[in-house]
């Protein structure tokens, strides 16, 4: 998990933060947690006064670095996903401390005389994309779930998140041309399950893990040019040495307004946005863009983050537009999820920050001063 993020509910017209505090909590068995902004968010653990930080943080991202959307998604959604099965009420975040940098990239990299462990296949010598042994697993995260016991915090449960390719970008020599490997979903999910299969018999090797759930949610990463980042797609808690039932997460991820190489997921929403994003168009033609992602859980729109370019210089000016901005979003965005509204302006400098809770129905608003 990256940070916590603290939100804050206001007034419509509010141009000041007021959010909810959140403090370090130490225990009477002497680790300390940075507490909780919410019963929904986990506190995490902090060892010698720091922050403790995952063993393996940044392996496997270096294809994400032409998306980082999809890290972005990867990290904050295996979060979500863990809180089905370790919820924050009963558990206690810790970042990945059983799998090693070194291992991580091991795992990552192709099997070879050398590296009998790679999770990838060999290289078979070819270059041609329809031929070659593509690199299927891209990316592996390890969170870890704590509960005090006996006045001590021992680790209760594993989170295991594997990133697959359905693109693997390759070079056929050094700082040459970018070629592409395209992998069927079948063949994706195929390779998935196998890697899985063969994370889970190592980590249940590894110490205080033998016989705690383990989570392993899998993720599909999305092409570098997409403008959403990727979706995880099924997962599996193994509570023995063996996997259990693969389930769907029915999770989907989509831009808006879609083009010729997207459909909407449903196409209410697609109008409701495109109403919203004419009608501030048309108010303010100052706009160098509109545009929005979503997510989907069984085609039902669950979140939605819009990002608004403007050319606006004076303060005024965007004081009135994302005033104007919150009432067409209450008027024509839909109800019941959360939506965030980030306006930027052309230098990239966010000017301003619009947002709703699912359970509200006002929009806190805040205007960044220079």
């Amino acid at each position: 998990m990256g940070s916590l993020f603290l939100t804050a509910c206001g007034n419509l017209n509010s141009s000041s933060t007021s959010s909810t505090t959140t403090t370090t909590q130490s225990s009477s068995s002497g680790y300390q947690t940075t507490g909780q902004s919410s019963d929904s968010e986990y506190q995490s653990v902090i060892q010698n006064g720091s922050y403790l930080t995952s063993k393996a943080r940044g392996v496997g991202i270096t294809q994400n670095s032409e998306n980082m959307l999809n890290l972005k998604a990867f990290e904050s959604g295996l979060t979500t996903l863990s809180k089905t099965e370790f919820s924050p009420k009963d558990y206690i975040f810790r970042e990945g401390q059983l799998l090693s940098k070194s291992t991580v990239q091991k795992w990552l990299s192709r099997k070879s005389s050398s590296n009998p462990t790679g999770l990838n296949p060999k290289d078979n010598g070819e270059t041609d994309a329809d031929k070659r042994n593509p690199i299927y697993v891209q990316q592996i995260e390890e969170q870890d779930y704590m509960k005090e016991e006996n006045g001590k915090l021992v680790l209760a449960g594993i989170t295991i998140g594997i990133g697959m390719n359905r693109k693997d970008y390759y070079q056929k020599e050094e700082y040459g041309a970018t070629y592409t490997t395209t992998i069927s979903k079948a063949k994706m999910i195929a390779e998935g399950k196998k890697a899985a299969a063969e994370v889970l018999k190592r980590v249940r090797k590894l110490k205080g893990a033998s016989d705690i759930p383990i989570m392993i949610c899998m993720f599909e990463q999305a092409p570098n040019d997409s403008l959403v980042g990727g979706t995880f797609y099924a997962y599996n808690v193994s509570k023995s040495s063996t996997l259990g039932t693969w389930k769907s997460t029915n999770l989907q991820s989509s831009v808006l307004p879609t083009t010729s190489e997207s459909t909407a997921i449903n196409d209410n929403d697609e109008s409701s946005f495109t109403s919203f994003k004419n009608k501030i168009q048309n108010f303010f033609p100052n706009l160098a863009g509109v545009t929005a992602t979503t997510k989907y859980k069984n085609k039902s729109l669950q979140e939605l983050h819009v990002k608004i370019t403007t050319q606006f210089y004076s303060e005024t000016e965007i004081r009135s537009f994302t005033q104007y901005v919150a009432q067409a979003a209450k008027t024509y965005l839909p109800s019941g999820i959360p939506i965030d509204i980030t306006i930027k302006g052309s230098d990239g400098d966010i000017q301003a920050f619009i947002a709703r809770e699912s359970d509200s129905s006002s929009y806190y608003t805040h205007v960044f001063d220079d």
